[in-house]
């Protein structure tokens, strides 16, 4: 028990470590990369990422999958380094990839989901944390920690899609919190309908956040909440997908939002701006994603463990 403790607590510990890392190392290559004096307010969030992630590990602690040992390291780094790169691959001036009604398309996002849900909470926070942590020091725009450790919880709940011994259990109730959040988010588009995405990266012009979001922006979330759904029903006996592409959907809705909303804070932002601006263009796309994403690495993964006999 003590081992196992240790083990997670130096994961999230790392964390932090390249988090600093990347922060100190990038500002004397790219003077962008510097942090502003929201700095510390951005790390104490990270903590608080973290923290929550620590308390639920020691909520559920006897549970196999947070056993951390050098084959977690293992996948540890190999998925931050896809998702660091993939990020890079898509972030607008790599390959210039046309969203639809300035919403950014992120295919990268399903890799801390899959790391997350086939290898462990500790493996998809650490592949999403740390991954999309190095993608912004390669992308150069800057570092927002706060929405790394985001992205890091993406994973990190999709991992625990292991909790629930009756996984079909699992998935009903994730799809009914899921609802509720699409719901809200949703409703703060309507309230908003002209507010600007400010995650829209105009690639000709150079310019973050100046296209005002439209109607298939706003409604992102229930289109991929639909999709999610879609693929629930469609699995019909593959629990595995559907246990995998709705624990992602909820990682994504609350991994996503605790970086939006964190923005309240540090950027001072509305919560109309935190939510419309930045949650629905960033959560919308990500669902879409894992809608058709995630099955197609889980399928992958699947028949490879059926080859190899593991």
């Amino acid at each position: 028990m003590k081992n196992k403790t240790f083990s997670v607590f130096i994961a999230l510990v790392a964390v932090v470590v390249f988090f600093l890392g990347i922060w100190q190392i990038g500002k004397t290559l790219n003077p962008s990369l510097d942090l502003d004096e929201t700095a510390l307010l951005r790390f104490v969030f990270v903590g608080l990422g973290l923290l929550i992630a620590f308390l639920i590990y020691l909520a559920t602690s006897k549970h196999k999958m947070w056993e951390v040992g050098t084959r977690e390291v293992v996948y540890m780094a190999i998925g931050a380094a896809l998702y660091a790169i993939f990020s890079y691959m898509f972030n607008g001036t790599v390959f210039v990839v046309p969203s639809v009604s300035q919403v950014a398309l992120r295919p990268a996002i399903a890799i801390p989901m899959f790391f997350g849900y086939a290898f462990g909470p500790v493996v998809g926070l650490f592949s999403g944390a740390v991954g999309n942590m190095f993608g912004d020091a390669l992308t150069g725009f800057g570092l927002s920690p706060q929405w790394s450790v985001g992205n890091g919880l993406v994973g990190f709940i999709a991992g625990l899609s292991w909790l629930f011994a009756e996984k079909k259990k699992g998935i009903d109730t994730v799809l009914i919190i899921s609802a509720f959040l699409t719901a809200v988010a949703t409703v703060f588009y309507f309230m908003n309908p002209t507010q600007a995405n400010t995650l829209f990266y105009d690639v000709d012009n150079g310019i973050f956040g100046d296209a005002p979001i439209t109607l298939i922006a706003g409604i992102s979330v229930v289109i991929g909440f639909v999709l999610v759904l879609l693929v629930r029903i469609l699995s019909g006996k593959n629990i595995e997908v559907a246990s995998a592409v709705t624990w992602s959907m909820l990682g994504n809705l609350l991994g996503i939002g605790f970086a939006a909303i964190s923005d309240i804070w540090i950027n001072g932002y509305p919560p109309a701006i935190a939510i419309v601006g930045e949650f629905i263009p960033a959560a919308g796309p990500n669902l879409i994603f894992a809608a058709i994403l995630v099955p197609i690495l889980v399928g992958a993964f699947a028949a490879t463990r059926r080859q190899t006999g593991r």
